[in-house]
């Protein structure tokens, strides 16, 4: 199929149609405590006092999401299935209008973000046709706040699970902060969908959306034992560690004046003084938690006004966190004010004041850190120079999991920012987020560090092979996974300053001291040959040059191609040409959220070892 049909008459016409049939007679004006009950009726309690529920479906529907508008929202590379719903747009649109006048509606009306310049007013059309629904517009509403009269802009977004499932999508357009989601009962796409909608208008008005957590951590610095104020910003796919590490206490010595304070777990607004508003009130977090590693996430699940999506409850009304027999993306909406951990006999919150993170002349200092889960050979820390911050976040390495696209759970994937919500041009975050940085580096001269975690492990190898026209893969050896406590205790020395660094494989600084653990059983060189390294090392570069040239292609900063070049020197293969070429004369090969060689499966694989370690 060509190009895909763009029809912005049709957008403007449903809009000018619907903006009167959002006071229709069939709709509802709810407040959140007239909702709750109706959800209720519909969910099971728990032994702790909190009710839970089960969607249809299970996880975001990103692959078939569309942005529509004019050429600056488009995706840049429309997989055939987009390109079918927009061509279909502008007749699903029209059913819309008709369910809209004939379908009985909730709506409920929330705040984004807690400050006194950008709050956006949510404004979710919930269909409850069928009264299970109710449930969906209760639980995103306990994310956000309740309206106080804040700067907007105004947002809207509605949702009709009754749609059938062979129409199921959703379609945003954003130039009309609007987001519409069918067939889908999924509670996350409401969350996501006026996320996406604010992260693309701060980014109109020179703000920066990340995809990011962030905490206010107060740690004794190891040089002149002092307690430092310390801004951390923690970016992550969906399920790679956000919540768990935003929520997470260190191991930090309270007695001494340490302790975390938890701020956003998700969204964030970045500004030029280094600053960061908030979004959310409560938290969305997946529910594979132990008591014993996540205490604070662990005290805020079992409590009342917990929320739980998908979540293992017995008949006697016990859930359990662990069991993923009904679904790999079991999930919760916690309150960040019951985030506690227990000091003594008593519980003792972790929240932060406000979800907003204060600019970088109040604090001491603030971190960068890009969480990446990768099983192979990737260092479990590296510490990052400016220029490959800046590469980090263009390349966003990871997996992914249930929650962004379960059929390509656990297979490699570059996205910008690890964030796959991106309206537009992915080069253009990049280089605001270059152009920020820089500056605060130039205005905050020792203040800024950068760091990247990998969550994963290393020493996996899995093997590709067909079966049939299928092809399939193998586990030859499982991954040694990176243990929470020590990541943990990398995380609190990197803070405090007492852990080792020295240049690795990777161009970067790669830990090799952690005070507490031996790091050396986790060296690559224990489960695989250098042969096998420099093999997977060649995976990696390839496919970052050409990620980077598909995202050179959306008008990438030349000076951010000259970081990319000078890293691939690590490489002992140079390219047998330059990737980045003038964009009228470049044709990506990937997808919006691809499957590169790499980490996890390859099209070189390398020799499997002689003995498996």
């Amino acid at each position: 199929m060509p190009t895909p049909k763009y029809d912005e008459d049709a957008y403007r016409h449903f809009y000018e149609n619907m903006e009167p049939l959002l006071n229709g007679p069939n709709i509802q004006h709810l407040p959140l405590k007239k909702i709750k009950k109706p959800a209720i009726k519909t969910g099971t309690k728990t032994k702790f006092g909190s009710y839970g529920w089960r969607s249809a479906v299970s996880s975001r529907i990103a692959p078939r999401t569309v942005y529509l508008g004019s050429e600056k929202v488009r995706l840049t590379k429309p997989t055939e299935l987009h390109k079918n719903i927009i061509e279909a747009a502008p007749e699903e649109l029209h059913n819309v209008l008709h369910m809209l006048r004939t379908m009985p509606f909730v709506h409920i009306r929330r705040q984004m973000g807690n400050n006194g310049e950008y709050n956006p007013i949510c404004n979710l059309y919930m269909s409850v046709a069928d009264p299970k629904n109710y449930r969906i517009a209760y639980m995103w509403a306990n994310t956000m706040f309740e309206p106080k009269g804040r700067p907007g802009p105004e947002f809207t977004m509605i949702h009709i699970p009754e749609e059938h499932q062979i129409r199921q999508q959703v379609l945003a357009l954003p130039e009309y902060n609007l987001n519409i989601a069918l067939g889908t009962d999924y509670m996350g796409e409401d969350k996501k969908g006026f996320l996406r909608q604010a992260m693309w208008y701060a980014d109109e008005h020179d703000m920066l959306g990340l995809h990011a957590g962030t905490k206010t951590v107060y740690v004794r610095n190891a040089r002149d034992g002092k307690v430092k104020t310390i801004g951390v910003f923690l970016f992550g796919l969906s399920a790679t560690g956000k919540s768990t590490w935003s929520c997470h206490q260190l191991g930090l010595d309270y007695k001494q004046g340490e302790k975390t304070e938890a701020t956003q777990d998700d969204i964030v607004f970045l500004r030029r003084n280094g600053s960061a508003y908030g979004s959310e009130a409560g938290f969305f977090v997946k529910t594979d938690v132990d008591k014993k590693l996540q205490e604070a996430m662990y005290y805020a699940l079992i409590d009342k006004s917990a929320l739980y999506e998908n979540v293992m409850i017995d008949s006697k009304g016990n859930p359990d966190f662990l069991d993923e027999s009904l679904c790999a993306n079991g999930r919760a909406v916690i309150q960040k004010s019951k985030l506690r951990i227990k000091r003594g006999h008593r519980l003792v919150s972790i929240e932060s004041d406000t979800v907003n993170l204060p600019s970088l002349e109040e604090l001491d200092g603030i971190v960068f850190a890009f969480i990446t889960r990768r099983n192979t050979i990737m260092p479990f820390s590296q510490k990052l120079t400016a220029e490959q911050a800046v590469l980090a976040y263009l390349w966003g390495e990871s997996t992914h999991s249930y929650a962004s696209q379960p059929a390509k759970a656990g297979e490699s994937v570059r996205i910008v920012g690890t964030d796959p919500f991106i309206i537009g041009s992915r080069a253009r975050k990049v280089n605001r987020f270059h152009d920020i940085i820089m500056d605060l580096m130039e205005r905050f001269p020792g203040k800024v560090e950068f760091y990247q975690y990998n969550t994963g492990g290393v020493g996996e190898i899995l093997e590709e092979y067909m079966e049939g026209e299928t092809m399939k893969k193998r586990l030859i050896r499982k991954v040694a996974r990176v243990p929470i406590d020590l990541m943990a205790a990398i995380q609190r020395g990197d803070l405090r300053g007492t852990n080792r660094y020295e240049n690795g494989m990777f161009g970067t600084e790669e830990i090799i001291s952690c005070e507490g653990h031996d790091l050396s059983k986790f060296d690559p060189h224990n489960f695989y040959s250098q042969d096998q390294i420099t093999d997977y090392i060649e995976d990696i570069v390839e496919g970052r040059r050409e990620f980077t040239a598909e995202i050179a292609a959306e008008g990438l900063d030349p000076q951010i191609r000259k970081f990319a070049e000078k890293s691939f020197s690590i490489s002992k293969r140079p390219a047998q040409k330059s990737r980045f070429v003038p964009e009228q004369e470049h044709e990506s090969k990937n997808d919006y959220e691809s499957v590169e060689p790499g980490s996890w499966t390859s099209k070189r694989r390398p020799p499997r070892p002689s003995k498996l370690i």
